[in-house]
Order: structure tokens, then sequence, then C-alpha cells
């Protein structure tokens, strides 16, 4: 007789339940209560007992044979291997999850969820039909390096778009293609080679990003935020020789207030005045939900100072790792040198097959659908959280959640993700030992308006555990 395996499913967890099925059998292992040559459940009737796909387990116990942990024979069954490999035989549970802070990047799909857009609004099938288009021409190409700039069509048609929607003139020499923002900023941050400099940072601000200029061995200069922006005095007033300032002008995030041209012309003419570089960070692009969105700061350089980063995670998908920087013609050939030999741009299928979409004029229908979309859901998001009492703010595509600065916004937003919601806690985006702010934001692009009334009272009922 197999034994019964004590295995525990989490569906909320950050890893697949195959994952989880195969952890759980090593552990087992790992404490003896599998002993070597000891019989597995069959696949089905482990299926059975966890209530999950018998294709599920299958995949787990694939993998486990793969790394040589269990065997498998038509009259034995399936059994542990009698050397089972022993650098695999006792991971922790939690082995593939990543740092409780960043998390949120590798959850969901779930209500309130950061970061992604309305996967269920997008052309789906017309974009699959154009990357399966470009994937095959890809694979009847000539077996050569793809351009670590970026392909040439994709670099004109982002060139093209940012003149038309961000008011940016720039040839397609100065775009360089990368892996998402992230790497659109690792790119940029050896380019810069600032290391043990000041650079500006917002507060709050994308945590991620401070994160990067330390691990880049700069010194993140916490400059406060108001309804204008960031605080360019500030700045001046406590780090007046940092080497940049990272912004995100278009909407602040996470509080959504766009950079006044006051501050634009005053941050620019400091930059020019003490030769430091500006990162802009123009993450959702042209998608303003109240208004047309305000030019980029890059249009208003006129001293090649402006670095402007933008990526297609918020339009399109996450998913793609699509990314770009617009470089100043002064640092053309260095951006370039930088990306022959560390460039990491993804695939040219999915570029040229993107290039496609926009030229054709599907991402500028897409997006024009998106923005009364999106309006509506925030609209819908703020009445239910209104009705209930709470101060809402909606900035971007997130909506904020003003909490008394006792309530836990950490706890509520770890907890919440066993309740099928997402948010993220206000408090993580302030500068770590300074005042911070307690509050929930919650991503609207996920809030589907029908979903929303009963997310929103199962997330009060959370909040008043705490409050």
């Amino acid at each position: 007789m197999a034994p019964k395996l004590d295995l525990r499913i989490d569906r909320s967890a950050g890893l697949t339940l195959a994952e989880q099925i195969r952890l759980g059998v090593l552990a087992a292992i790992g404490s003896g209560a599998l002993a070597p040559g000891a019989r597995l459940p069959s696949w089905q009737a482990l299926a059975a007992q966890l209530g999950v796909a018998r294709g599920t387990v299958k995949s787990a116990y694939e993998r486990l044979a793969d790394e040589q942990v269990i065997v498998s024979s038509r009259p034995g069954g399936t059994r542990v291997a009698d050397h089972p490999a022993t650098r695999l035989a006792v991971p922790p549970s939690d082995a593939d999850a990543p740092p409780e802070l960043y998390q949120h990047l590798l959850a969901g799909p779930a209500i309130f969820q950061m970061g992604v857009p309305a996967s269920d609004r997008f052309p789906t099938s017309l974009f699959a039909r154009l990357r399966a288009h470009a994937a095959r021409l890809e694979v009847a190409a000539p077996a050569v390096y793809p351009d670590p700039r970026g392909e040439l069509a994709f670099r004109r048609e982002i060139a093209a778009h940012l003149a038309l929607a961000r008011g940016i003139e720039c040839q397609p020499s100065q775009v360089f293609v990368t892996a998402g923002f992230t790497g659109a900023l690792e790119i940029t941050l050896r380019v810069l080679g600032a290391e043990g400099r000041p650079a500006w940072m917002e507060n709050p601000g994308f945590f991620q990003s401070r994160r990067a200029l330390e691990l880049a061995r700069l010194v993140p200069v916490p400059v406060p935020v108001d309804e204008d922006g960031m605080d360019v005095a500030s700045g001046i007033e406590h780090a007046p020789d940092a080497a940049l300032a990272l912004v995100t002008p278009g909407q602040q995030a996470p509080l959504g207030a766009t950079l006044s041209l006051n501050r634009r012309i005053e941050l620019l003419a400091w930059a020019a005045r003490t030769s430091a570089w500006i990162l802009e960070d123009d993450y959702l692009g042209e998608l303003q939900l109240k208004r047309r969105a305000a030019p980029a700061l890059a249009s208003l350089d006129r001293n090649g100072r402006v670095i402007h980063i933008g990526s297609f995670s918020k339009t399109i998908s996450p998913a793609l790792r699509l990314g770009f920087i617009v470089a100043p013609a002064g640092l053309v050939d260095r951006f370039t040198e930088a990306v022959m030999c560390l460039g990491s741009a993804p695939g040219p299928a999915v570029q040229q097959a993107t290039a496609r979409f926009m030229r054709e004029g599907h991402y500028m229908r897409h997006l024009r659908r998106m923005k009364r979309v999106y309006s509506a859901r925030g609209e819908a998001l703020r009445a239910a959280l209104e009705r209930k009492g709470y101060r809402v703010q909606i900035g971007g595509l997130a909506a904020l959640v003003r909490l008394p600065d006792e309530v836990p916004d950490t706890t509520i937003a770890r907890e919440a993700r066993a309740w099928g919601l997402a948010p993220e806690s206000l408090s993580n985006w302030f500068h770590p030992g300074g005042v911070r702010q307690s509050g929930l934001l919650l991503g609207i692009a996920t809030a589907d308006e029908a979903a929303v009334p009963s997310a929103c009272e199962r997330l009060h009922k959370l909040i008043g555990k705490f409050s």
C-alpha cells in the first residue's frame, strides 16, 4: 500500500500547485516520512486527495523523476529512489518564493493587483496572430545575432509614437530596447557610472527603483512630494551636488501628481547648471485618465540632460518584457557600447510583432479604449470605497486609500492575499528610517466593476480587524 502523503496546497501562494507538490514530496523524503524505496500514491490518487488536476500531479512527479528522486515502473508503481539525490533532499518549503517585499511581482492574477493592465480587454487573438507570424519569420531567417539595440523597425515605431503622444523628437538611433523598465534602469545606471554619489529619489517613491540605486552603489536622497510633484527646492537644499534625479513627472508614483511646469523648469535648470542627469520614469506614458497627458519632461530638455525610460508593461503586458531608453544625443555612443556588451533586449519576434501592432494603428486604438475602461473602473472603485467612509485618491492606475498611521497597512496587504485581493501598502513606498504614512494602493486595471462591491466589502472587513 502506498502511504497517504500529508501534503498541503495553498492556492494563494506564489508557487504553482505542481511546484508545491514537488516540494512537499521532497520535504517528506528529507524528514524520513518517505524512506528510500517507499511507494508513492499514483498521480491519479494524489490528485483526488488534493483536489487538483491529475496533470498537475503528473507534472510534479515527472520533475522529481528528472531529478532522480523518484523512479517509476509499471509493475512497481512510483517509488522513492534507493539513493535519492541528497542535494535536493530538504529544500525549505518557500525556497522558490521571493522576499515578501517583492512577492507582488510574481503574484496574481488578483483583484487590486498593481503594475499590470486589464488582460480581459486586450485584443488577444490579434496580437497572438501577429506574434505567431513574427515567430515563423524569425525561425526561417538566417541564424544571426540580433541587434542588441533592438530591432530597427521597432525603434522606428517607438520614435514615431513618442513624437506623437509624448512630444519627444528623437531619432531611432537614440532608442534602445531593453528587458522592461528594470533592464532600462540597469543599463542607464551602468552608463552613468555615478557610484558613491547622491541621487534624488521621490519620497514616497517606487521602492524597487530606490533599491536599484543602492545596488548600483549610489546614495538615495529622499525628496518630498506634494500636489506639484517632486519638491525640487528641497532636493537642491539637501543634495545640490547629486549625480542624478529619478522622477515620475507624468504621474507621480504612487500619489499621482503631475510635475508642474515651474518644477519642470526648475529641475531642468538644476541639471544643466550642475551637469546632473534626470532619469524620467514614464511608466504610464499617455495613460492619463482625467485629461490629455502632459508632454514628457524630455520634450522640454534643451541641454541633453534627460534620459527618458518607458515600457509596454502597463499598456500591453509585463510578460513581454519590453522597455526602452531614449538617450540624449551626447550619450548615444556610450549606450551603444553598453548594450553591445551587456544588453539583453527581448527576442526579435516579440519586437517585430509589437512594431506591427503599432504600425497598423492597433496600439493607439487600444490605448483610447483602455482610457475609457480604466476611468469607469476607477470611478466605480472610488464610489464603493467612499460609501464605506474611506478617503480615496485616484492617481494614475491606482486608488490610494488613506488609513490612520497606527493601522498596519503592511499586515493588511499580506493577509489580503488569502482573500483573493492584492493591494500594496503605502508605507513600503517611503524612505526607510523616516516618517511613513499608512494606506493601501489598489490597482484599478484589475478591479472589474462587477467584482468591485464584493471585493471592497472583503477589504473593509479586513481593515476593520486592525482599526
